[in-house]
C-alpha cells in the first residue's frame, strides 16, 4: 500500500532511508557548506543532488521507483529542512567561538551582537 506522501511499503524504509541515512547525510553537507563560508544557495544546489542520491537508494536497496517526481521533491524537502538546519548550526557555532567579543548566542540558530 503506497502513502500519500512516501511511495514504501512501510512509512519505516522512509523514515531509514531518507530521514536517517539522507538526513544525516544532509546534515553533515550543511556543516560543511557552513565550516567552508559556501552560501545558501551552493548548499541549495548540493541538497538536489543529494536528493537525486537517495532517490537511488531507494531504488536499489527497494526496489522502489527512481525516477518518479513526486518522492524525489519530498525526499529533498526533508533534506533541504536538515541540511539549512545543520549549515545555520554550524554557522552560530562559528559566529560565536571565531567572533566572541562581537557576537554572542541568541539562540540554537541565530546570534546577536553583543550589548
Amino acid at each position: 500500500m503506497m502513502g500519500i506522501l512516501y511511495e514504501e511499503a512501510s512509512i519505516w524504509q522512509f523514515l531509514f532511508v531518507t530521514c536517517l541515512l539522507g538526513g544525516w547525510a544532509a546534515w553533515m553537507t550543511g556543516k560543511a557548506a557552513a565550516q567552508t563560508w559556501s552560501s545558501h544557495l551552493q548548499l541549495f544546489f548540493y541538497m538536489l543532488g543529494l536528493g537525486v542520491g537517495v532517490r537511488f537508494i531507494h531504488h536499489a536497496l527497494f526496489d522502489e521507483t527512481m525516477f518518479s517526481l513526486d518522492y524525489y521533491i519530498v525526499d529533498t524537502i526533508v533534506l533541504m529542512i536538515l541540511g539549512f538546519l545543520g549549515y545555520q548550526y554550524t554557522r552560530t557555532n562559528q559566529m560565536v567561538t571565531q567572533y566572541n567579543w562581537l557576537y554572542e548566542r541568541a539562540s540554537l540558530l541565530s546570534w546577536k551582537l553583543k550589548a
